[in-house]
This record gives C-alpha cells, sequence and structure tokens, in this order.
C-alpha cells in the first residue's frame, strides 16, 4: 500500500528488510526509485499506480545492490537511471552468463522464489556530474557519493522537500561499509556521503531511508550524528553504543548485530595492515 509522506511524494515498504520504494508524482506520470522486493508486491504497487491513474514514467536506481535494482513487467518499460559508476558495476555483473544463478544465491531464502529478475539491472547511467533526474516533474537533484556502495545517489525532491537517502540514515540498519574495495577507506567513504546529506537537512522536512521509517528534518539529524558516532567507534576499535545493535536491537532484527561483528573484524584486520601486524 503506498503511504503519502509530502505533497507528491508516496512510499511503498516491502514486508522483509522493510524496502522503501519511493514514488514521485510529475506532470506525466510519476518517478519510481528501488521498487522491491516480491513480485506479489511490485504487483501491488502497480496496482495502486494505476488505481490513480499515474503509470511509471521513469524509474532510478540509487545504488547496485541486488534489492534496489529489480523491475516487474507490471511497472512498464519507463527509462530507469543511475549514476554513472552504478549502471557500470550492473553491466558487469549482468556480462556473466550465469548472472542469475549468482544473484539467486544470494537472496534471502525467505523470498527467493517470489522476487523477479527479469528486468534486473537494466539501468542507464546518467552522465557523471548530471545533478538532474532526466524526466518531466519536479526538480530531483541527484547527490553522490562514495558511502556504501559502487556509485551510491541520494536524491533530494526540491519541490517537496523529501530527501530518498537510498540505504543511508536507517532507524533499523548501522552504516553498512563498502568492505570489498581494497582501494578505498570505506569509514571515511561513509563520513564523506553523511556529510554531503548532512548539508541539505535544511532543505529537508522528510527524509526515505532505503529501509526503515520515514524521518523528520530532525531524525535526519539525529541519525547522521547516530552513524557518525557508530563509524568512530568502528574506526577507534570501540564497542559502539548503538541501539540498533546489542540487546536494544528492535524484534526481529538482532542479526543486525552479526553485520556489525563483520564490519568490525573487517576494520580491525585493515588497522593491522596498516600497522604491518598480523595479531
Amino acid at each position: 500500500m503506498l503511504r503519502r509522506v509530502a505533497d507528491g511524494v508516496w512510499v511503498h515498504q516491502s514486508e522483509l528488510l522493510r524496502n522503501n520504494a519511493v514514488v514521485v508524482q510529475g506532470g506525466n506520470g510519476a518517478l519510481l526509485v528501488d521498487p522491491g522486493l516480491t513480485g506479489d508486491e511490485m504487483t501491488c504497487l502497480a496496482n495502486d499506480l494505476r488505481d490513480m491513474g499515474v503509470p511509471v514514467v521513469a524509474g532510478f536506481a540509487t545504488h547496485p545492490d541486488w534489492d534496489h535494482v529489480l523491475w516487474h513487467a507490471e511497472l512498464g518499460e519507463a527509462p530507469r537511471y543511475g549514476t554513472a559508476r552504478c549502471a557500470a558495476d550492473l553491466r558487469r555483473v549482468l556480462s556473466d552468463p550465469d548472472w542469475k544463478v549468482r544473484v539467486a544465491e544470494g537472496l534471502p531464502p525467505e523470498i527467493a522464489e517470489d522476487v523477479p529478475l527479469d528486468g534486473y539491472g537494466l539501468v542507464t547511467g546518467l552522465p557523471d556530474g548530471t545533478t538532474r533526474i532526466p524526466w518531466d516533474g519536479p526538480h530531483v537533484r541527484v547527490i553522490q557519493h562514495p558511502a556504501h556502495s559502487p556509485g551510491h545517489a541520494a536524491l533530494l525532491v526540491e519541490e517537496h522537500r523529501v530527501l530518498v537517502a537510498g540505504d543511508m540514515l536507517s532507524d533499523v540498519f548501522i552504516p553498512m561499509l563498502d568492505i570489498f574495495d581494497d582501494t578505498n577507506d570505506p569509514i571515511d567513504d561513509y563520513l564523506r556521503g553523511l556529510d554531503l546529506l548532512a548539508q541539505v537537512a535544511d532543505d529537508v522536512d522528510a527524509v526515505v531511508p532505503g529501509h526503515g521509517s520515514v524521518g523528520s528534518a530532525d531524525q535526519l539529524r539525529s541519525r547522521v550524528a547516530q552513524d557518525r558516532a557508530y563509524l568512530h567507534a568502528l574506526r577507534d576499535g570501540r564497542a559502539p553504543d548503538d541501539p540498533r545493535i546489542g540487546p536494544s536491537a528492535e524484534p526481529g532484527w538482532e542479526w543486525v548485530s552479526d553485520i556489525h561483528e563483520g564490519q568490525a573484524q573487517s576494520v580491525a584486520a585493515r588497522r593491522r595492515a596498516v600497522a604491518g601486524t598480523t595479531d
């Protein structure tokens, strides 16, 4: 079910992982950001839009993670965009003849058979430096940053003062680092991404994370502060005081602590490598 978060902006949340698909109404139809996750959920979303008389005229993937690059035939054949690096990463995945098998292996087992892959990753990269979605609708600013995933971008729907944050600023997920790229510093990259999102806080009334609850402008600021505190603790090798992990985690989300433990081990290994030790 679509839920209105601002004039001309709605959210459809998945049952598993609480993914937020975002609909922005334009003059001739809607921009659809990160639809997912199951075929039934996307069909429900398509039916809601039909009932509203709003066709999908453009799509956008905030980054190349599997749960943000899905599509369904019921949503139509609108052009789908992402940053140039996001699109390049997806082309690399799709160039593997066995990509469907590899993607399917990484899906949550609870929904693996219900996730449509026919439209997976068919994203056109916007030229580097593009700052606006090319569509007939409200000005949607593209804020590309290095946090979390290659080619990640947030979108600021300026007229309606809504920030679509991608996999950032969640109340259920800790910051998830790009720990697979040995050429970067994933904590510094994430902090730089947070800085860019914090810079638009005064222009925002609602923030929509990729997973979790829609927040207010004040919650945007508090989530930025919470994420920074988590990252500083991780970098310093301290146990984070974060309600999203440990005994205070939301029921059903205790497994986020496993993500933290994996990240803590990875960061510690990098720290030892820099220091030239293996202990």
